[in-house]
């Protein structure tokens, strides 16, 4: 999750939400992201979105199975149900997402009866680091709305 975190700053960095995904293979990071919608002008370019296509691509298939994902915020629905298609083994996730969570907050389209596929989720992990992290963001943006 620390290294999830250091994508989440770079976010931060660039005015991205700072949210920071790595999927981990055979105890080795195989893929790194974090959101990137504003830079690429792309709606979908979430870290979860970018780090799944650069772990398919690594394993040249489109079934991560034996793939652990580690986020620093609950994944969106769009994301959940990227992770149930690739068919991600684990999701670990530091903070829930009480607007727009899909693994457990809102919707659990993770570990939905009606989908073939379902995703083990473990969360909490760092919480108050990625917390803090997503608070400072948004009482950045307040701030220089105001202004």
């Amino acid at each position: 999750m620390g290294k999830a975190l250091m994508e989440a700053e770079i976010a931060f960095e660039k005015d991205e939400v700072p949210v920071g995904a790595v999927i981990v293979y055979e105890d080795q990071v195989i893929a790194r992201a974090h959101n990137q919608i504003k830079t690429l002008k792309d709606p979908t370019a979430h870290a979860e979105m970018i780090a799944i296509t650069q772990a398919s691509t690594y394993l040249k298939n489109e079934r991560l199975k034996d793939c652990d994902v580690y986020v620093t915020i609950e994944p969106c629905p769009m994301c959940a149900g990227a992770m149930v298609l690739a068919r991600i083994r684990n999701l670990y996730y530091a903070a829930r997402d009480p607007k727009s969570g899909a693994a457990g907050s809102v919707m659990n389209i993770l570990q939905n009866n009606s989908l073939n596929h379902k995703v083990k989720i473990i969360p909490g992990i760092l919480k108050d680091q990625s917390s803090s992290f997503i608070q400072e963001f948004f009482r950045k943006k307040r701030a220089n709305a105001r202004n």
